[in-house]
C-alpha cells in the first residue's frame, strides 16, 4: 500500500494519511489504566472533541482499522520484572510505529505504582532511547481524580502519596512522594524538573524548559500540574514531541493538537450499551473499592472470597461462578478486598506472589465461566484483576463508550455476542460505582 501510493499526487497522499495513519499510540502498563487513557482520548471535551479510539488487549497481530485515530495497547506489565516490561513495551512500540503513529504515550498509574526496583523509569528510558529523544515529559497528574504534582512531589488530594494509603499497596507500596528521586533509582540518566511557575507561564515556557532539559541530556522530566488547565498547557507544549509519559491526565490536551491541524475530526467515543445478565468481580484492596463493596453489600447478593480457602483449593472458580449465576439479575458481587493488615498476614503466610497468582487465576477462570454461561455485562475492580480477566476472555479490540466515572469508560467487544466491560482501577469511582456501572453498560 505504501509503495503503491508513492506514485500518487501529493494531495491524494495527504488524504490517505489522514484516513489510514494512527495519530496517537498509547502503551499502557495495565488494563484499567489503558481504559482510563482511552476514555480521556475519546471523550468529547468542550470546544475540542475527542479521537476515535480503540483499546487493544496486548500487542495486536494485525494492522489497525483505517478509521482508528488513537490506539491504546493494554499490557499487564506494571508489576513484572523491568527487563520483561521493557521487552513488551518495545514490541508494542514497534507495532505502533508500523501503523505510522505520529505520537507515542507511555501511560502508567496516576499514583505511580512502582517500587525502587520498579519498571516505570526503565520502560520510559528504553522508549526514549528507541525513539532517539530527550526532554521527555513525565507527569502522572490526574486532577480530576485528586492526583496532582507540585514541586516534583505527587499528591493524592491533600496528602503526600506516601501518606495517602498507597504506602500499603499489596504489590507496589509507594513510600516516597518525590517522583524525581523515585525515577533516579530506576534510570541511568539524570531526571529533570519543570516547576509549576514555569507551567503557569504557558505552553511556550514549558516547551523552552523541555528543550533546555534535552540539551542537558535529561531523558525524563517531571512536570508539575495541579489542574486540568496545566495539563492542557503541557499538551500544547508537546504537540510535536515523539514521546510523552504520564497518567491518563497527560492526554487531556493531546487530541486538540491533531483536530486543530485538520488531521482528526473530533468524533470521540462510538460504543453503545449491551443488554443481558451481569456480574461484578472485585480484587482490589484499595480504600475506595472496600467502600464500594460495603455499600453494594447492603442491597445486593455478595460473596466474600476466603483466600485461605482459595489457597487450599476449597474455593474454586466454579464455586464463585455458580454463586454469581444463581443471583443473576440482582447485580451480584464476588470480592476478595481486604484491609491492609489482613492482606499482609496472608502474604506472609503464603507468599505475596503466590497469593496474587492464585487470585488472578480464580478471577480469570470465573470470568471465562460467566461469559460462557451468558453474562454480557461485567464490572471488574482492580488493575491486576482486570488484567487477568480480560487476558483470559480474549475479547480482541474494545470500542470506547461513555464515561461512567472519571477515568472509567464503557468498553464493548466486537462480534455477534458483544460483552460490555467496566475495568476500574482500585482507587477510582464513587461509592455507588458498581450499580452505576451496570446501568451505563446497558446504555442507560
Amino acid at each position: 500500500m505504501r509503495n503503491f501510493v508513492a506514485c500518487w499526487p501529493r494531495t491524494i497522499i495527504l488524504f490517505v494519511e489522514v484516513l489510514c495513519d494512527m495519530l496517537i499510540g498509547v502503551i499502557a502498563d495495565d488494563f484499567t489504566g489503558a481504559s482510563d487513557i482511552a476514555n480521556t482520548l475519546a471523550k468529547s471535551l468542550p470546544g475540542q472533541g475527542g479521537l476515535r479510539t480503540v483499546q487493544y488487549l496486548g500487542v495486536p497481530t494485525e494492522n489497525a482499522a483505517g478509521d482508528v485515530e488513537a490506539g491504546v495497547i493494554a499490557l499487564k506489565s506494571r508489576s513484572i520484572a523491568a527487563k520483561d516490561a521493557v521487552e513488551q513495551s518495545l514490541r508494542a512500540l514497534n507495532w505502533l510505529l508500523e501503523q505510522e503513529c505520529r505520537q507515542i504515550v507511555f501511560k502508567y498509574c496516576s499514583t505511580f505504582d512502582s517500587t525502587p526496583n520498579g519498571n516505570i523509569g526503565q520502560v520510559g528510558e528504553a522508549l526514549a532511547n528507541a525513539l532517539g529523544v530527550k526532554g521527555v515529559v513525565a507527569c502522572p497528574a490526574f486532577p480530576g481524580a485528586g492526583r496532582t504534582v507540585y514541586q516534583g512531589h505527587l499528591f493524592v488530594r491533600d496528602m503526600l502519596l506516601n501518606e495517602s494509603g498507597l504506602q500499603n499497596h499489596p504489590l507496589n507500596p509507594m513510600t516516597d512522594a518525590d517522583i524525581r528521586r523515585w525515577l533516579r533509582k530506576q534510570t541511568t540518566s539524570e531526571v529533570g524538573h519543570v516547576g509549576i511557575d514555569v507551567v503557569h507561564n504557558g505552553s511556550q515556557a514549558i516547551a523552552t524548559a523541555l528543550n533546555a532539559a534535552a540539551s542537558a541530556q535529561e531523558t525524563l522530566v517531571i512536570v508539575d500540574a495541579i489542574s486540568d488547565g496545566d495539563l492542557v498547557s503541557i499538551g500544547r507544549a508537546v504537540a510535536d514531541h515523539r514521546l510523552i509519559t504520564g497518567g491518563s491526565g497527560i492526554a487531556i490536551g493531546l487530541p486538540a493538537n491533531f483536530i486543530d491541524r485538520g488531521l482528526a475530526k473530533g468524533n470521540g467515543s462510538t460504543a453503545v450499551g449491551v443488554l443481558g445478565p451481569d456480574a461484578i468481580l472485585a480484587g482490589s484492596c484499595s480504600g475506595a473499592t472496600r467502600e464500594q463493596v460495603e455499600l453494594h453489600k447492603t442491597n445486593h447478593p455478595t460473596m466474600p472470597i476466603d483466600v485461605d480457602a482459595v489457597m487450599d483449593g476449597k474455593t474454586t472458580p466454579g464455586h464463585v461462578a455458580a454463586f454469581l449465576l444463581r443471583h443473576e439479575g440482582r447485580a451480584p458481587l464476588a470480592y476478595s478486598s481486604g484491609a491492609p493488615e489482613t492482606v499482609r498476614a496472608l502474604q506472609e503466610k503464603y507468599g505475596r506472589e503466590n497469593v496474587a497468582r492464585a487470585l488472578d487465576q480464580l478471577f480469570a477462570e470465573t470470568a471465562q465461566e460467566l461469559v460462557r454461561s451468558g453474562i454480557r455485562r461485567l464490572v471488574v475492580a482492580g488493575g491486576e484483576t482486570s488484567g487477568a480477566v480480560v487476558s483470559a476472555l480474549e475479547l480482541g479490540a474494545l470500542s470506547i463508550g461513555p464515561e461512567i466515572d472519571p477515568g472509567v469508560p464503557v468498553l464493548v467487544s466486537g462480534g455477534p455476542e458483544p460483552v460490555a466491560l467496566a475495568l476500574k482501577s482500585g482507587n477510582f469511582g464513587s461509592p455507588d460505582f458498581f450499580t452505576k456501572a451496570l446501568e451505563r453498560l446497558a446504555g442507560r
